[in-house]
């Protein structure tokens, strides 16, 4: 289920979504889940227990896209646990509705606009975006009419106010429960995050003819912006920054670069301090521009605050992990995720589980079947223990 062979990418809207949403809604019915598709394409099940008469449901949930080359444990993991926890629940004979999303998009990575099917969701939907197009010429609209979906209907795509909470259950991605020998932790918050596009625009030449004095080279000046980005970062507790992605023009190994673009990612617990670090290190890249006689074009594509997770819901998480006896810990998380925007418009919280050598984004991503078993247990006593609450 990739657009790759021998590697896994996995796209918003792309060919091999089909195939996840026909495997992943046929484990939905097996269940006797009512199935349908949103707007943006999330995939969305709902189960009642039999003899219910309310329409208050939580939501469990997480992504189905990937980065280029991924593993095959982020995001999709969370999706198909919530679907095991509908079965658990079905056993246990809970009453509480559970409605579980395969969210369509989370990382960004086709059209550069990360978490469109959480957005979608939680009523953030941008419809500006809609006419912005991917690398093939594919604007967000085609894509969607492609897929076969309508996004006439976005306004269905919200959950109403029967929903009371969202939960997702994700992989740590870093390595502090390997490190402290943990299997799940309960997350407190996830840190705000900034990212931008930049580019230096110079003047392309020729690599020989060209005095050293005498160049505009576009690349040169993100490269010398890029030491300065990870010096900022290395000086600033907790503070992260990646320049991830870096593209220069006309790109020969005998032409100076008449461009260079590049991206920004940046991230901090305290708001503060990460839009302190951003204004920094765009004055800096506008003073590079001005001593090299270039000009910078930057565009901000997210700018997401620190979002605290719910405290009530999170403090029953904590309890769940005690409860099926593990050690209870809290922790933030360095990483974005479908719960930072579901928590604008609901009570939400967060489980991970171990990531084995903290690694993530990476072919090698791993979990093991322990802290897999792990996670679903302290899941089924958090619903327990919620399903009580709210009798």
């Amino acid at each position: 289920m990739t657009e790759e062979p021998g590697r896994t990418t996995r796209r918003f809207l792309t060919p091999p979504v089909h195939q996840v949403h026909q495997h992943l809604r046929a484990h939905m019915e097996s269940l006797g889940m009512e199935v349908r598709f949103d707007a943006v394409g999330n995939l969305r099940g709902l189960w009642k227990p039999i003899d219910s008469t309310s329409d208050k449901r939580l939501i469990l949930g997480s992504h189905i896209d990937t980065v280029p080359d991924a593993g095959a444990f982020d995001g999709v993991l969370g999706v198909v646990l919530a679907i095991e926890l509908v079965a658990s629940a079905k056993a246990l004979r809970l009453p509480l509705a559970l409605e579980v999303i395969a969210f369509s998009e989370e990382e960004g990575v086709r059209f550069g606009f990360p978490f469109i099917g959480s957005r979608a969701v939680a009523g953030r939907f941008d419809t500006s975006i809609l006419g912005h197009k991917d690398a093939a010429g594919i604007s967000i609209r085609q894509a969607i009419v492609n897929f076969g979906l309508a996004r006439e209907n976005l306004q269905g795509a919200v959950a109403d106010q029967h929903a009371i909470g969202f939960v997702e259950i994700h992989i740590e991605q870093g390595p502090v429960l390997e490190a402290e020998d943990l299997k799940v932790a309960a997350v407190s918050s996830i840190v705000g995050q900034t990212r931008l596009d930049l580019k230096f625009i110079g003047h392309a030449n020729h690599a020989g003819t060209t005095p050293m004095h005498l160049r505009h080279d576009a690349l040169a000046a993100a490269a010398e912006w890029i030491t300065r980005v990870e010096a900022h970062a290395l000086k600033t507790e907790g503070l992260v920054a990646t320049v991830g992605k870096l593209e220069a023009h006309p790109n020969a190994g005998n032409v100076i670069a008449g461009s260079a673009e590049f991206s920004l990612d940046i991230r901090h617990v305290h708001d503060t301090t990460r839009e302190t670090a951003v204004d920094e290190l765009l004055r800096e890249a506008g003073a590079i521009a001005q001593r090299r006689d270039l000009k910078l074009e930057w565009t901000k594509k997210m700018d997401e605050p620190s979002v605290p997770m719910d405290e009530r819901l999170t403090a029953f998480m904590s309890d769940a992990i005690e409860a099926a006896g593990f050690s209870a810990k809290a922790m933030p998380s360095g990483a974005g995720h479908d719960a930072m925007i579901m928590a604008g418009c609901m009570p939400t919280a967060m489980l991970f589980l171990r990531s084995p050598s903290g690694l993530s984004h990476h072919p090698d991503e791993a979990v093991r079947e322990e802290d897999v078993e792990a996670a679903l247990r302290v899941a089924e006593k958090f619903l327990q223990r919620l399903a009580a609450d709210i009798r």
